[in-house]
């Protein structure tokens, strides 16, 4: 968090986190996936099922950084009728029976930068939306949308990946905020599985030069593997496993319990 700044609910989250000395899970589901009755059902029932921060994917037409199973839960979602609009109807819904838990909204530039980025900016405010994901945008464009949702209030969370350099470093973490996503294998989500001797001196690196909380994604496919990878960060990302249930046409009630089992897994750590 930038001095100055006010405490998000991401901050208050790993604040609690920390006190109570567990690692942090992040769930990642693509909104309006399969549908957006069910993808609804499944996001309000994450925080119950132990997720203590929530990615909600923005579907777009073009994510070109996502591999085959985000790919084509961007495209269920899109052909269900799923819109940056009712992606934010989520957040509002979740906002109804849940104050706490963070949401983050990750995806692409474009959807944004055709809603305006201040009339963006103001309906995710509104939402309850804490955080943003954009994969697209670069450290050299920070002022087209990382400076303004900060002063908005909403954290912008940055991806460093295994060539992330000591060079280029200090630039990617430079205006960050809420938490770093480590990336732990280079090319698309949901292939390779993680490797955690890798990940462990990578994280290190990273968390000698900022105080903001590590979080590893990509590649985590399993409780046990969520568990590897919080004992040497501070929390796990897991996204496509998720979304491999949801595209295997698994009940939500199944789709949650899978999900308790990462989060258990995670918290065990």
């Amino acid at each position: 968090m930038k001095s100055g700044a006010s405490m998000t609910r991401i901050d208050a989250k790993f604040a609690q986190l920390r006190a109570e000395g567990r690692k942090a899970f992040v769930a990642y589901v693509m909104a309006g996936d399969p549908d957006y009755e069910t993808g609804l059902e499944i996001v309000k029932g994450l925080p119950a099922a132990g997720v203590d921060i929530i990615e909600l994917g923005m579907p777009f037409t073009d994510p070109m950084a996502d591999g085959a199973t985000i790919q084509l839960a961007g495209q269920r979602a899109l052909a269900a009728g799923q819109t940056l609009e009712k992606t934010l109807d989520y957040a509002r819904a979740l906002r109804e029976t849940d104050d706490t838990t963070p949401i983050v909204m990750m995806g692409y530039y474009n959807p944004i930068y055709s809603r305006g980025v201040e009339n963006f900016l103001a309906d995710a405010v509104f939402a309850g939306i804490d955080g943003l994901i954009i994969v697209d945008l670069p450290p050299e464009e920070d002022d087209e949308l990382c400076i303004p949702a900060q002063k908005a209030g909403i954290n912008f969370i940055r991806l460093a990946t295994p060539t992330t350099d000591d060079k280029r470093l200090p630039k990617v973490l430079e205006n960050t905020s809420g938490f770093v996503y480590y990336v732990s294998m280079t090319g698309i989500t949901g292939t390779a599985s993680v490797q955690t001797d890798s990940v462990a001196p990578e994280v290190a690196r990273i968390k000698a030069k900022t105080d903001l909380p590590v979080i590893v994604g990509f590649g985590i496919k399993t409780p046990e593997a969520a568990r590897a990878v919080a004992q040497v960060a501070d929390g796990a990302v897991v996204g496509s496993a998720i979304v491999d249930r949801i595209a295997a046409g698994d009940s939500v009630e199944d789709v949650l319990a899978f999900v308790a089992a990462l989060a258990e897994g995670t918290h065990s750590a």
